[in-house]
């Protein structure tokens, strides 16, 4: 099945690029080891087999390859082709270093930070400590005296967001976030240009995050759940309503969508 291109994305705030062929054509590859329709020993088929296979150049197909060579998933043995390399037991965390250049695929670790946010803001309502809510409001003084030296704040921003996670009491959270944090910050960047943009974005981002501290000092783990998902969601429709990405899906029928300057009580 041929490779369609991605349409290019141009953002203002900065220059990424639509997901490549060749980036699609990795991904697909790897799907392929993953669920075991290549298994460790198998030779790779042929460039000309997966060019026409793929509908894609023989240029494309070896970009496609030397990126999952690099991820140590494939090996070549001279005069022998290309295999599935035997994977360990326990493999670490990683994403495709392509995610760093992608629109497409920055938006997807976007929404695996949007099915954690809510359950990590819950568990902080449940378990942080007085010093720990003390540190989030301290950390929400921070990105407003960055926001004041007109900085962009995303350091800040994420610092934030760690903070919260390290009040959940869960270690966890903060090493997943924390590994996150290298794949967000351009996403992070551009979300936060967008709403510089407009004092309206700027002020309903700042209520958003007082929102969610301060559920989180009431202990209250419901409301901090739909402030973190709230912010999530919002922070998508900025983007939307200042033109750096499409909308992503359709409203249910029935309901609008919150505009993104409303403010939640």
């Amino acid at each position: 099945m041929a490779l369609a291109p991605s349409p290019a994305t141009l953002v203002g705030a900065g220059r990424l690029v639509a997901e490549s062929l060749s980036d699609r054509l990795a991904t697909r590859l790897v799907a392929m080891i993953d669920t075991g329709q290549l298994k460790p020993g198998d030779r790779l088929p042929t460039e000309a087999q997966l060019s026409a296979t793929h509908g894609v150049s023989r240029s494309v197909v070896r970009e496609a390859v030397h990126r999952i060579k690099s991820r140590g998933l494939l090996l070549s043995r001279q005069g022998s082709g290309v295999f599935v390399a035997a994977q360990p037991e326990h493999k670490a965390l990683q994403f495709d270093p392509a995610v760093l250049g992608s629109v497409t695929n920055l938006l997807q670790v976007l929404e695996v930070r949007r099915v954690m946010e809510g359950e990590i803001a819950a568990l902080a309502a449940e378990r942080a400590t007085k010093a720990q809510i003390a540190a989030l409001r301290r950390a929400l003084q921070a990105i407003d005296a960055a926001s004041a030296r007109g900085e962009d704040g995303v350091a800040e921003d994420l610092a934030f967001h760690l903070a919260i996670a390290e009040a959940s009491g869960n270690p966890q959270f903060s090493q997943l976030l924390g590994f996150l944090g290298q794949y967000l910050r351009d996403g992070m960047r551009i979300t936060r240009a967008n709403e510089a943009r407009r004092a309206d974005f700027m002020e309903a981002v700042r209520h958003e995050h007082h929102a969610v501290v301060d559920a989180i000092a009431a202990r209250d783990a419901r409301a901090a759940r739909r402030a973190a998902n709230l912010h999530m969601d919002r922070g998508q429709l900025r983007l939307e309503h200042g033109g750096v990405i499409t909308r992503q899906r359709a409203a249910p029928r029935g309901r609008s969508h919150p505009k993104p300057t409303e403010k939640h009580e």
